[in-house]
């Protein structure tokens, strides 16, 4: 098929690199790469930046502000539920930007992504209560969390391809890792922003309006964010799909059709990083405030145990290269099963020591399934359907392991007690355990 414009834009970086595209040289070269991951980290860090704070929100405040006349369990569950409305959206989302980033590029579709969950965020900022709009509150609430969930859907993928797709072939764990590392930033800064305004403000400001301060912030990261993505080029092998006119016509289609194993098992992969990071830090985060009375402390004991997986990827951030994604991810998963059995018994020690352990741990495992992704999941799809299937996949195992985790987690509390949580991550790592073990390696694989 012709696809009818290819861009100065796009046939320049093709001229440059059409040679050997997956070996840059030279100070050109390199200066072109460093560029590249510092765009992937920062775009991720910011997107991620809006979507945890949501998270934090939801546990701390949003059921009091929009669900005053719920009780708490039953308002802590329509919090959560808002929370899990953006999940929900997230493959929606997949599938938009996934379609003109196969078709029109992955910079411009990084761009648009960026804005709508910015712009989306801010008004979360601006939203008045329960007790100024009545039921509308909520609507809104959840509309504007849809639309974030569409903006982060389209994000990932962008960003993970940017790198990939930049980086040479023996190279490609490493520069994946640097978008890997965005939502680990992403959330420090998250918690660590709500941490300091918990810490400084009386509980009356707080639920007033300083839980506003961390949505309102995302305008001056949306600038930051655009400026440092416009300044990228589009990736040498879309690039190559273009100026060959091999761009599909519709890029979702030719997933399901054609790859319905990699996405399936790829979005089952990622079920235990999105599971036992979301039970880690917002499920955690509302059964510690509601059941061990930590309140502002847990948020200082989640930064904590952030440091393990901050740690773990800068440690391990080639990892991949050398071992190998799969290995490295079914090691993780294997982690995650033990964990999970561990995980609630030392929170529910009440020990700050111990509780930093239950949920660095928890993070660590989840660092060492979801480094290795950034790579694994672009790999298993071909460059004319690589946006599509990768994103689709990331963000399948997002609604399977993230949106329904915090609400099963508080029914199991509240019905069999807090060990049943801590079986339920065991089973959502037996799951992506069992998924990686059907799918090959791919680190020698061609991108194109």
């Amino acid at each position: 098929m012709k696809v009818p414009v290819v861009t100065d834009d796009i046939m320049t970086t093709a001229t440059k690199r059409a040679s050997s595209p997956d070996a840059p040289s030279g100070d050109e070269s390199s200066e072109s790469l460093r560029r590249v991951a510092v765009a992937s980290f920062v775009g991720t860090a910011i997107e991620f930046y809006d979507f945890y704070i949501y998270g934090t929100a939801a546990a701390l405040v949003l059921n009091e502000a929009f669900f005053p006349n719920l009780s708490p369990l039953n308002a802590t569950l329509a919090s959560f539920s808002t929370y899990a409305v953006a999940f929900a959206a997230r493959p929606v989302g997949s599938l938009v930007f996934g379609h003109f980033g196969d078709r029109v590029g992955r910079k411009s579709v990084l761009v648009a992504s960026l804005l709508l969950m910015g712009l989306s965020t801010a008004c979360v900022g601006l939203l008045p209560g329960y007790s100024t709009l009545g039921v509308w509150a909520p609507l809104l609430l959840v509309f504007l969390r849809f639309l974030q969930g569409i903006g982060l859907g389209g994000e990932w993928g962008g960003a993970a391809l940017l790198a990939v797709e930049h980086a040479p072939r023996g190279r490609r764990g490493l520069y994946a890792a640097f978008p890997q590392l965005g939502p680990s930033v992403g959330f420090f800064a998250a918690t660590g922003i709500f941490w300091l305004l918990s810490a400084g403000l009386d509980d009356r400001a707080f639920a007033s309006w300083g839980w506003r301060v961390p949505f309102l912030l995302s305008f001056l990261l949306v600038a930051v964010g655009l400026f440092v993505r416009l300044k990228i080029s589009e990736t040498p092998v879309f690039a190559r799909v273009m100026e060959q006119q091999e761009a599909s016509r519709a890029p979702a289609l030719e997933v399901f059709r054609r790859h319905p194993k990699e996405l399936l098992l790829g979005a089952g992969g990622m079920i235990v990083a999105y599971g036992l990071f979301y039970t880690a830090t917002t499920y955690c985060l509302a059964y510690a405030t509601t059941m061990l009375g930590l309140d502002a402390a847990m948020l200082g004991l989640s930064l904590v145990g952030l440091l393990f997986l901050c740690g773990r990827h800068v440690a391990g951030r080639h990892r991949s290269d050398g071992a190998g994604r799969r290995r490295l991810v079914l090691a993780g998963s294997g982690l995650a099963v033990v964990w999970g059995l561990v995980l609630f018994p030392l929170l529910d020690t009440g020990q700050p020591v111990l509780i930093a352990l239950a949920l660095g741990g928890a993070l660590f495992c989840m660092g060492v399934v979801y480094g290795p992704m950034g790579a694994y999941l672009p790999e298993l799809f071909g460059a004319r359907v690589r946006y599509s299937g990768a994103s689709l996949a990331y963000n399948l195992g997002g609604v399977l392991g993230g949106a329904v985790s915090p609400l099963i987690a508080t029914r199991l509390q509240a019905g069999f007690g807090s060990a049943s949580v801590g079986w339920y991550v065991s089973a959502m790592a037996v799951v992506s355990l069992l998924c990686v073990l059907a799918l090959p390696e791919t680190r020698e694989r061609e991108l194109d």
